[in-house]
């Protein structure tokens, strides 16, 4: 069952990581598109209105020189950011360099830009100058390479050196979400691998906890043995001191038995092979046995301990073994956070469809931040470096998943100082809407939180 069990969590683990990497490159992948497709249309956009002021100074110059434009192949683009403009009339370059700032400026297109008008005379580019918004900025653009073309006679070239840069400045935004886009990629990434880490080295320490706890089977057994001859020895019995020595071997290793039984329990409710066998229990006798095995104990503290027990003939399903441990687990928790004797009121009323188990004591009670997480596991509420009562913080997290797995309802009320009081509610009937509500309601918790404990 254990190799099953661990097939399971490895194939849950296996399957995390691969989803995992399939939301990440998916994530990456539409991220990539997002922003080729934004350089794409940052570039057409700015095609278009390079072209456009391009052809309104041509238009300008024609007007001016008073003479007909080309019919076609007025701009031409010879590379990404090199355009050649045929307007067949000669071209002074000061009204040129005007003509073009005011019509890139017109359309918004705040690039730098040089440019060159073809000298037919001497059959080449003549260097006219380089426009730059900053300066400093452009300092180390490699400038002046505009080439002729020779299917021209009247025409002039312009280039935008830092259009890449123009074009990586419109896409700021975008460039920086993909930033923040890849830290957060990374940082998921380092998550996984904390928590797939983590997760190894808690099935470490788990099974290192069962088996161990497996371990202490064998000779927890034996000195339970080995104290019930003593005790049982006339010889002992006639001594007093060995007798008492013997009695605390056989209640120390009770106590330990029960603690190593709880940790097992505990086990298979986590790992999800955890099966209560229900019957058929009259809970009146169950009741009134469980609070006579608890009274000796109270007695022996000085305490008290009343009881008021009024659930008739009413039968219940459920699990002696699991509803006695956790009735006792519950009363112990009130011997043993008492101030000097414990003063303990059980109490069971069935009333309303429901019935209602209550165990009430007038101890030191739970400070209020501290009653959403006494249920937790391993959790107990801190005292400094004073623990007048030990445990492991598996009590209430026990009776707690008892009460689940039963589709019970546990609910705890204290005030620091004045004692605490905790009840289990049992739905009565078994064929209300509410009652199977609940049953299928606790059934997927108990699920979920089994995949997440595998996962």
């Amino acid at each position: 069952m254990g190799g099953k069990v661990k097939v399971m969590k490895n194939s849950t683990i296996f399957r995390v990581i691969v989803l995992g990497a399939l939301a990440i490159f998916g994530i990456i992948g539409m991220q990539a598109y997002w922003v080729v497709s934004t350089w794409d249309i940052n570039e057409e956009e700015f095609d278009k209105k390079a072209s456009l002021a391009l052809y309104n100074v041509a238009c300008e110059l024609a007007n001016l020189n008073d003479a007909p434009l080309p019919q076609r192949n007025i701009v031409n683009r010879r590379t990404s950011n090199y355009y050649v403009v045929n307007i067949e009339s000669e071209i002074d370059a000061n009204i040129l360099e005007h003509f073009l700032h005011k019509e890139l400026e017109r359309l918004a297109l705040y690039a730098d830009f040089e440019y060159a008008v073809f000298d037919c005379t001497t059959n080449e580019m003549v260097y006219g100058n380089y426009f730059s918004y900053n300066p400093e900025k452009n300092r180390n653009l490699e400038l002046g390479n505009l080439p002729k073309y020779d299917q021209f006679t009247y025409y002039f070239g312009v280039k935008f050196p830092s259009r890449s840069g123009y074009l990586f400045g419109k896409m700021q935004l975008s460039i920086f979400f993909s930033v923040i886009l890849l830290l957060t990629i990374i940082f998921f990434a380092f998550s996984m691998f904390v928590i797939l880490r983590q997760k190894s080295l808690s099935e470490l320490q788990k099974d290192f906890i069962n088996n161990m706890t497996h371990e202490f089977k064998t000779p927890i057994s034996t000195i339970k043995i080995s104290a019930d001859v003593f005790l049982n020895n006339p010889k002992i019995q006639e001594d007093e001191r060995l007798f008492r020595y013997a009695s605390i071997v056989r209640e120390q290793n009770q106590r330990l038995n029960k603690q190593v039984e709880k940790v097992l329990q505990l086990a298979k409710i986590e790992r999800g092979n955890f099966e209560l066998k229900k019957e058929e229990i009259p809970l009146q006798e169950l009741l009134q046995s469980t609070v006579e095995s608890a009274a000796v104990a109270v007695e022996k503290q000085g305490g008290s301990l009343k009881s008021f027990i009024q659930v008739g003939d009413t039968v219940i399903e459920a699990d002696r073994l699991h509803l006695t441990n956790i009735l006792h687990n519950l009363l112990d928790n009130a011997m043993k956070y008492c101030r000097e004797k414990p003063d303990i009121t059980f109490s069971a009323s069935a009333a309303g469809g429901q019935i209602r188990i209550s165990i009430s004591d007038c101890g030191i009670g739970i400070p209020r931040e501290h009653l959403h997480r006494v249920f937790e596991k391993f959790y107990r509420i801190p005292t400094g470096n004073v623990h007048k009562v030990r445990g492991f913080g598996l009590g209430l997290y026990y009776v707690k998943n008892i009460c689940d797995a039963h589709g019970w309802r546990i609910r705890l009320t204290s005030e620091e100082g004045k004692g605490a009081q905790v009840q289990i509610l049992i739905p009565e009937g078994r064929g209300s809407l509410g009652f199977f509500f609940r049953q299928w309601w606790i059934k997927a918790l108990l699920g979920w939180r089994r995949i997440s404990a595998r996962a």
